[in-house]
């Protein structure tokens, strides 16, 4: 399980459907520096008081805290990179537009 400091969800658009991806980062110390990874698409969502639960294609469960959707240092870069190569294709959605099509 994969618990960031903060994350958003990322629409990527294919040709004939679109998929949701959870963008992830996690803040550095003295000794490392920040990190970031992004999960193989999301395949349900399950919500707690204080998280939300995105499990994923793999089968990887990112553990994200509710008021951890926001754009830090960690992903910055990464996000602007995304937008840039694939202005058409990727998008940043909030959360809240994806769960009903996600919980059960």
């Amino acid at each position: 399980m994969y618990q960031p400091d903060n994350w958003i969800i990322l629409k990527v658009a294919a040709e004939d459907e679109s998929y949701y991806k959870v963008l992830a980062g996690w803040s550095g110390g003295y000794l490392d520096g920040d990190s970031w990874r992004m999960n193989s698409g999301i395949t349900e969502i399950e919500v707690s008081n204080n998280y939300y639960d995105f499990i994923s294609d793999s089968g990887s469960i990112y553990r994200c805290a509710i008021k951890g959707e926001i754009v830090r240092m960690n992903i910055a870069e990464v996000l602007t990179e995304l937008l840039e190569q694939f202005p058409d294709t990727v998008s940043v959605v909030n959360v809240d537009d994806i769960l009903s099509e996600f919980t059960k």
